[in-house]
């Protein structure tokens, strides 16, 4: 078992009973049952208070908790995680109401106006909360704007479901109880006031300022940035962090880059992004000193140095920025096992950093593969998409012992991991990198 399952395997654990324990706590001191249904629907809704609540632990980019899973897959949990938790907030009155019709009455607002409206706007709020994450660029909401909204509701489903449990004094019965299901459900809650207040009011004794910025290819810029102060960065290549660029850390405006500096390096670091979004679209505007705050780092997205059986990168697009970050750290480092390389881009004039890798080729035992969808004449390279027909012509025998890393688009990655498991790699060697979440 590799070192990476365990970890999610001791954690997914831990969250287990994390999410089990109100629930647990409530059946201390349990009611006279009134059907079996009744009862399974008001642990489902204890249930799904807990999961909510928790949510705000698992995206809080705490570097202490499953740290080692990797950030990006930390959140792809977030996310499934949530749309269930959606499951369980529509299960809980559908059932409850299937067990008890009578109970149908807490709906109408000419008895108890308040509870009436409560109820039904925190059922509003959880299925805004998905589908506005779900499907956010879709409906044309900016990513600062959706992380204000995706904070507040999930904060008002939190203390409105609290505050419904309570009240209901269903388990709820005895101040003991509610006391304890209360801070049961408020220590993560209030891990978002630790996330968005105290954590940038530590960051702003570091701050950042930017030193130069570069337009590449592939409408890509590149910011170089090096610490207003004594304080330094230290990462591992393939890791990532949250900049914030302006005069205060207070900002809606942040956002996540992997570095694609290397790691050997201390003091300046560097990272590249495509303009693909409102941030992002920005960055070429952006001028030296520049102030900038950033958070980090995190992930586990990160190569075995020095490794016999050597590893291989699959990048797309501008995916390709992780793995210059462990190249330069390679040739930094002098480490020597062999690489194999393989760049897919729609167009030759795509491809950023080529002249950067070609230079790196010299200086590693690195195989490159460029792959081009849409080539121009006189194209001699791989033509088409990144599939289990080149991989199976590109790439080495495996021995069991060699690491895939593949980052990005989602269906340049789904095509390479499938690629890679049809020809008998254990999924516990392939390692993706995946940060398309809301």
């Amino acid at each position: 078992m590799s070192p990476i399952t365990r970890s999610a395997l001791a954690w997914g654990s831990l969250y287990s009973l994390l999410a089990l324990l109100p629930i647990g706590w409530l059946l201390l001191s349990p009611p006279t049952p009134r059907s079996w249904l009744g009862e399974a629907a008001v642990l489902l809704g204890a249930l799904a208070l807990s999961i909510m609540a928790l949510q705000a632990l698992i995206s809080g980019r705490h570097t202490w908790f499953a740290h080692e899973v990797g950030f990006d897959n930390v959140l792809q949990f977030h996310r499934q995680i949530g749309i269930g938790a959606l499951f369980l907030v529509i299960a809980h009155p559908v059932a409850l109401f299937i067990a008890h019709p009578s109970l149908i009455h807490f709906l109408d607002p000419r008895e108890e106006t308040l509870r009436a409206l409560t109820l039904m706007a925190l059922l509003i709020a959880s299925i805004v909360l998905i589908i506005s994450s779900l499907w956010r660029k879709r409906f044309g909401l900016s990513y600062e704007w959706w992380r204000l909204l995706h904070g507040g509701l999930a904060l008002f489903i939190v203390f409105g479901g609290l505050g419904h449990a309570i009240m209901a004094q269903r388990y709820t019965e005895g101040l003991v109880t509610s006391m304890g299901l209360a801070l049961l459900i408020l220590i993560p809650a209030c891990l978002v006031l630790e996330t968005r207040l105290l954590r940038p009011w530590r960051m702003r004794h570091r701050p950042w300022r930017v030193v130069d910025t570069k337009l590449e290819r592939g409408d890509t810029t590149t910011l170089t940035l090096e610490p207003a102060g004594p304080h330094r960065f230290t990462f591992q290549p393939g890791q990532f962090f949250w900049i914030t660029l302006g005069n205060t850390p207070w900002s809606l405006q942040q956002h996540p880059f992997s570095l694609s500096s290397s790691a050997a390096s201390s003091g300046r670091i560097t990272f590249s992004a495509k303009r693909l979004g409102d941030f992002t679209r920005q960055l070429p505007k952006v001028t030296a000193n520049t102030p900038a705050f950033i958070e980090g780092p995190f992930g586990a997205f990160i190569p075995r140095p020095n490794n016999p059986s050597g590893l291989v990168m699959i990048a797309g697009g501008i995916g390709i920025t992780p793995f210059m970050s462990m190249l330069y750290t390679f040739r930094d480092q002098q480490d020597r096992q062999p690489i194999w390389l393989i760049y897919a881009n729609p167009t030759w004039q795509e491809a950023t950093f080529r002249d950067n890798l070609d230079e790196l080729a010299q200086q590693l035992n690195l195989t490159l593969i460029h792959v081009i969808s849409d080539p121009h004449e006189g194209w001699e390279g791989e033509v088409g998409y990144v599939d289990q027909d080149l991989l199976a012509r590109c790439l080495p025998r495996d021995d069991g012992k060699r690491d895939y890393f593949i980052c990005g688009p989602d269906p340049m990655m789904d095509s390479a991991e499938k690629g890679l498991i049809a020809q008998g790699i254990a999924p516990t060697h392939i390692f993706s990198d995946r940060f398309d979440i809301v």
